[in-house]
């Protein structure tokens, strides 16, 4: 019998492992075997209960694997066994816009997730990856690698234009090998001066310790006036700075949900400057579908930051997660 990591009750302390009956395959759906599973900060939320309190409980959580499918149902026939595939969060959303009914069906949530060594899912819920590609590498391109490509390309991205990211999490890692790939010029901000001179040395341009200086002034100084797109993925503590650091008629991805409560933001700013605020809900499986190949293209290895061995060791992952140490993805390796 598979087994699955799974949640009975919020809270990170209430993973438990667990063997569930296989699932039956069904028409239009492709049974997985999974080799590994990255972790988002969503998973956290989830699991918290504070992403969405009335999620049913048991779920098996996360969104974002990669591995091999083992067995195809009726009518799929563009995959077959053996096929190296990585997950796609949104199973409906194959292209265009999205619709709100569309939401009702992620992966870890309200859907069970991946963190399994087995799971049978929709056809739309993969994407066929190269043989060249590191299961563990592809496990991070779903959600944070998918998210920071919508945001890089809706901002128009490429050779010479500034990017600004906020800390090291995986989308901001994930931003910084892809804003390389396009020709960008990078600044990251951190509160660590370990994590920036493992940046400079991949290739950040900027680095300024938050906690030292003033940020934005010190970006928009590097920029001359002001950089062509932020990843914000500070919330409602940071926008105000990421506006400030913005030039006239930049970009600013919102990729970080603002906690409840009043958000004092500087609108006027905004209105005048002409400065386009978007919000980033990763994209579709078609949009994952031309990232990867970009990847591929460009021989892009995620920056992991630690690989933990097996599924019991979930929570000493999402711990690792949530101390915030961590310089890229984390991710769990699963032998099967």
């Amino acid at each position: 019998m598979p087994l699955a990591i799974t949640l009975h009750r919020f809270g990170l302390g209430n993973l438990r492992p667990e063997h569930r009956p296989h699932e039956a395959v069904g028409e239009g759906m492709v049974r997985v075997s999974l080799k590994a599973v990255a972790l988002n900060y969503r998973d956290v939320l989830v699991m918290r209960g504070t992403y969405d309190p009335g999620l049913v409980l048991p779920l098996i959580p996360c969104s974002d694997g990669a591995g091999v499918i083992v067995e195809v149902g009726a009518n799929v026939e563009d995959l077959r066994p053996g096929d190296r595939v990585c997950t796609h969060m949104v199973p409906d959303w194959q292209d265009g816009p999205l619709e709100p009914q569309m939401r009702l069906a992620t992966l870890g949530g309200p859907e069970q997730g991946v963190l399994s060594d087995e799971r049978a899912l929709p056809r739309g819920a993969v994407v066929r990856i190269p043989e060249e590609l590191a299961f563990e590498h592809a496990a991070c391109l779903p959600v944070a690698g998918l998210a920071a490509w919508r945001a890089l390309t809706e901002g128009h991205a490429c050779d010479g234009r500034r990017v600004l990211l906020l800390g090291t999490g995986g989308v901001s890692m994930m931003a910084l090998k892809i804003a390389e790939a396009l020709g960008a010029r990078v600044a990251v901000i951190s509160s660590s001066d370990q994590k920036l001179a493992r940046l400079r040395a991949m290739g950040a341009e900027l680095t300024v310790n938050y906690r030292r200086e003033p940020w934005a002034e010190r970006v928009r100084e590097w920029s001359e006036g002001g950089v062509d797109i932020v990843l914000e993925t500070g919330g409602e503590r940071t926008l105000n700075q990421s506006i400030d650091a913005t030039r006239d008629g930049g970009f600013i991805a919102l990729l970080a949900a603002p906690t409840p409560g009043p958000l004092a933001v500087n609108l006027t700013e905004v209105l005048i400057r002409q400065i386009r605020v978007h919000g980033i809900f990763v994209a579709s499986r078609a949009e994952l579908d031309r990232y990867v190949a970009f990847v591929a293209r460009h021989r892009i290895a995620p920056v992991i930051d630690r690989v933990f061995n097996g599924l019991a060791a979930a929570r000493h992952a999402f711990a690792h997660l949530v101390s915030g140490r961590h310089l890229g993805k984390v991710v769990i390796g699963i032998s099967t």
